[in-house]
């Protein structure tokens, strides 16, 4: 038997559902859908393992320490995420509405709830705002491209982008919190 989401997900996603159609219709120029799976892909791991790997280039002696700070606060996180997504089982937009929102990339799963991408580019925004702000005009616009994909690419309501973000946000304020 299927698991079944909370009945407050079937109340948004039809809240939210043409909202995400509009959206996903802009994927069909192709050079705007270039963007979006790139900008996915990037979400993936690469732009995160690259910002952990250059710690300690970025601080010198405190580097080791904020590479470790950083990949435990994103495997918590991961774990916090996984915990959601498969326990209240929201189903994506292109599978609950079928032909009214295209899935333009390959999802890993079926269900939405929340944005894993989204979680970690914010995440990685904090943490990176408090020790290394200067890196901000690059990763802001990323990590906002990331979010916008997620919708765009038919995979995600703007709920679980927000969701995403709340987390992602929550675990690097208390990571900041905890490191001191």
């Amino acid at each position: 038997m299927k698991p079944r989401a909370p009945a407050v997900f079937d109340r948004l996603d039809l809240l939210e559902w043409q909202l995400c159609q509009r959206i996903a219709r802009f994927s069909l120029y192709r050079p705007w859908l270039g963007t979006l799976r790139l900008a996915s892909k990037l979400g993936d791991w690469p732009v995160w393992v690259a910002l952990i790997a250059a710690q300690p280039w970025l601080h010198g002696s405190q580097g080791y320490a904020r590479m470790a700070q950083y990949t435990l606060t994103a495997l918590l996180a991961i774990v916090v995420y996984r915990a959601l997504k498969t326990r209240l089982c929201r189903e994506r937009p292109f599978i609950t509405f079928g032909a009214r929102i295209t899935c333009r990339e390959p999802a890993r799963d079926r269900y939405s709830f929340p944005s894993g991408h989204t979680m970690h580019a914010v995440l990685f925004c904090v943490l990176t705002a408090h020790h290394a702000p200067a890196l901000l005009p690059w990763l802001v616009p990323l990590a906002l491209m990331i979010a916008v994909s997620r919708v765009g690419l038919g995979l995600h309501y703007m709920s679980d982008v927000l969701a995403g973000a709340a987390i992602g946000y929550a675990f690097a304020v208390a990571s900041l919190a905890l490191a001191g």
